[in-house]
């Protein structure tokens, strides 16, 4: 369904809200905050327009509105398109990274931490020539609010383990490839998003570089960052 400029103006605020708030997202709030150039009342009639078309979801009529899986992927898609891909990223990682390169295991490992710091997710690297598979980033995606729910603990450390054993299952080709929720190829997923493109690793190896986290993850950042690290390993 197409929606108009207006109403997507309006649904980025409420994703980019709620991505830092991790609250639902109100009319008032918005009003407070953004100059639409509209009434109120306006704006909450195109809250319910986005409603009715799938985009947000309300969990009871007062509160305000958090977005759906739909939400998210008309999201990304607009990030996609419209040039995020170009932004460059941290050149002093890149050195530190580069620093590694004659070690296969030492570059792996700062290769995923790196992606775990810019990201605040998990960061995931598998080497296809050595079945190795790295992980980084624990510690800053267990402070999620998210993961204050053991069901939700329990679901992730599940969603990692397919991952680890489906990887090569995967069919990542090439290009950057994003997975929301439901999206998701592995069971238990549909709270989480992954980030997943295929790289070509100096010595001509040939791995994958991933993002894994909560819904709510900052997509205009991972996928920048994850996008700008295969571009500089391209280089290498």
């Amino acid at each position: 369904m197409a929606i108009t400029e207006r109403q997507n103006l309006i649904l980025d605020k409420i994703i980019e809200e709620y991505i830092t708030s991790t609250q639902p997202v109100s009319s008032q709030g918005l009003e407070k905050k953004y100059n639409f150039g509209i009434s109120p009342a306006t704006i909450r009639i195109e809250m319910q327009k986005l409603t009715d078309a799938g985009f947000v979801f309300q969990l009871h009529t007062s509160a305000g509105r958090v977005p759906t899986d739909k939400g998210y992927r008309f999201y990304v898609d607009n990030l996609l398109r419209e040039g995020f891909l170009e932004k460059k990223y941290d050149l002093e990682t890149e050195a530190l990274i580069e620093k590694e390169v004659g070690d296969t295991m030492k570059f792996l490992r700062a290769l995923t931490k790196s992606l775990a710091v810019a990201s605040s997710n998990l960061a995931l690297s598998y080497l296809y020539d050595e079945k190795v598979l790295w992980k980084e980033g624990w510690e800053d995606l267990l402070q999620e609010p998210e993961f204050r729910e053991r069901k939700l603990i329990s679901n992730f450390a599940e969603v990692i383990k397919r991952f680890e054993e489906e990887i090569e299952d995967l069919k990542i080709n090439s290009g950057l490839k994003v997975y929301i929720g439901k999206e998701n190829p592995f069971h238990k997923a549909k709270e989480f998003s992954i980030i997943i493109s295929r790289c070509h690793l100096p010595k001509e190896e040939e791995g994958i570089l991933a993002i894994l986290g909560p819904k709510r993850m900052t997509y205009e950042r991972n996928i920048c960052s994850l996008n700008s690290l295969i571009r500089f390993l391209e280089r290498l």
